[in-house]
């Protein structure tokens, strides 16, 4: 993996800022190292805002949560979040049964509500999304960028079903998803507002429906 681009970074900051609320838009000189050290370890920026999300939905459930926060307090979660796909990759790779590797880790779509449950193009996106998320190769060998790619596409060809599927109230969504960004100071319609928006809506969407997210 390249270190970070300009467009990651950004996204990062802003999604600090967002689950902040955007009382600390920017990141302090102990963050930004923690940032770097995190970059040369080659961990995806995916994984980064990943944490977040796990850490700050810690957070929240504290009755008395600290009022100072770093990025360095998400280094379990973000270890978690590597270690997520390269367990799920093992787990196909060493199984003497790959079909029951693949039965094991589709078990999460048990969990999704009707009548998206029952739709068989949402269960087929799910299934060529798995596929890809699996099977996730290193940042440096050949063709990372290209799975990388194609695995992104497959997610969001499952999300805009899901999306769909919600009708009316995925506007709710949309309406608190954009006023939660304008709160955290992050510019509309710029490269990382669509990072961010396309990032947090598709989770709310499969939140809505129950699709567990690795």
């Amino acid at each position: 993996m390249t270190g970070y681009s300009r467009e990651e970074k950004d996204w990062i900051e802003a999604e600090w800022a967002f689950h902040l609320h955007g009382r600390s838009a920017f990141l302090s000189r102990e963050d930004f190292a923690q940032l770097l050290a995190w970059e040369a370890e080659g961990v995806p920026a995916e994984a980064i805002v990943a944490a977040m999300e796990t850490y700050f939905e810690r957070r929240a459930k504290r009755t008395r949560p600290r009022s100072f926060v770093a990025l360095s307090h998400l280094a379990k979660d973000v270890a978690k979040a590597v270690q997520l796909r390269a367990s799920m990759a093992r787990a196909l790779a060493d199984s003497a049964d790959p079909s029951a590797a693949q039965d094991k880790l589709h078990e999460g779509w048990k969990a999704v509500k009707e009548p998206l449950a029952s739709n068989p193009q949402a269960r087929a996106a799910f299934d060529a999304w798995m596929r890809l998320a699996t099977q996730a190769i290193a940042p440096d060998a050949p063709g990372f960028l290209d799975h990388h790619d194609a695995e992104r596409a497959a997610f969001r060809a499952l999300t805009a079903l899901a999306e769909a599927a919600l009708g009316p109230s995925a506007e709710g969504l949309k309406k608190d998803l954009r006023q939660r960004l304008q709160d955290a100071k992050v510019p509309e319609n710029t490269p990382v507002w669509r990072i961010a928006w396309e990032h947090h809506l598709s989770r709310a969407v499969c939140a809505a429906w129950g699709i567990a997210i690795p």
